[in-house]
């Protein structure tokens, strides 16, 4: 089995690739767009793509693929338990430190640690936490946010641990392939679908098969159509599978009320957050 990741290795999308497929052969990707795509043109049999965080939110551009035609379905999820290290060269102390380098998400989920700790570093992006690590080879001035993984990969060190903002810090990733796989009895469903005009209670309409026959909802957001200011694609997540009777049912009232709507995949929930390796 062929699985595309985010990478390089060393990211935080690559040990959770390792937790999810530890006999596949894991392709790293540069970023999320070739990882769907890969799947897309069957290069790779499934993808694995991070959707959201517990401190940052959603992936604005997973969800953006996720909503366009073509993209393969949803088959399955991870959650894994986010530690982030501060990563410098070998004998670097927190005070040697000057500029912080990362990727935006990371970066922002040690936040308060960094105003805290340090305040007066500069900080930098980069296009991945693993390429954050691998550049801190060229000054003890520098240091990185990035996973254990990296800094063993790349000969650093870990300068301070555990530096995110939030014990509870978690990333959930998406499993892209091409079979939708069979219900489970404890299964998520994700949805899409747009209104065809603004009309006043039209969200709460859309929202009450599913309340009227008790399934839970575990994520409501929108994002724009591109279209137009002010028009949006709203994206549901719901327990059950789409072909459990009662959520068929809801989403047959819910299609009726709107217009695209489509199932983006029904697929296991993850039982509990996996712990970095």
């Amino acid at each position: 089995m062929r699985v595309a990741y985010l990478g390089p290795e060393g990211t935080y999308s690559h040990e959770a690739a390792q937790q999810r497929y530890p006999d596949a052969v894991l392709v790293p990707l540069p970023d999320i767009p070739e990882a769907v795509g890969a799947v897309t043109e069957q290069l790779v049999d499934e993808a694995l793509v991070p959707i959201e965080n517990s401190t940052e939110g959603s992936v604005p551009i997973t969800l953006d693929l996720l909503i366009g035609d073509g993209s393969p379905p949803i088959v399955g999820e991870t959650v894994l338990s986010v530690r982030h290290q501060l990563i410098a060269r070998p004998g670097t102390r927190l005070q040697d430190v000057e500029q912080v380098i990362s990727i935006g998400q990371a970066v922002a989920q040690c936040r308060g640690w960094l105003r805290q700790r340090l305040p007066a570093a500069q900080v930098f992006p980069a296009v991945s936490t693993a390429a954050a690590v691998a550049a801190c080879v060229h000054s003890n001035r520098l240091a990185a946010i990035g996973t254990e993984a990296a800094a063993r990969l790349y000969g650093m060190e870990v300068v301070a641990a555990d530096i995110q903002d939030f014990a509870d810090n978690a990333t959930r990733f998406v499993a892209l392939g091409r079979s939708r796989p069979a219900p489970t009895g404890t299964d998520r469903t994700s949805i899409v679908y747009a209104f065809a005009a603004d009309r006043p209670g039209a969200l709460l309409a859309s929202l009450r098969p599913f309340a009227d026959r008790g399934i839970n909802l575990t994520k409501i957001e929108s994002r724009p159509t591109k279209a137009a200011l002010g028009h949006y694609y709203f994206l549901i997540d719901c327990e059950g599978h789409e072909l459990d009777s009662a959520v068929a049912a809801a989403l047959d009232e819910v299609r009726a009320l709107t217009v695209g709507l489509r199932v983006l995949g029904s697929y296991p929930r993850a039982a509990r957050p996996v712990e970095q390796q």
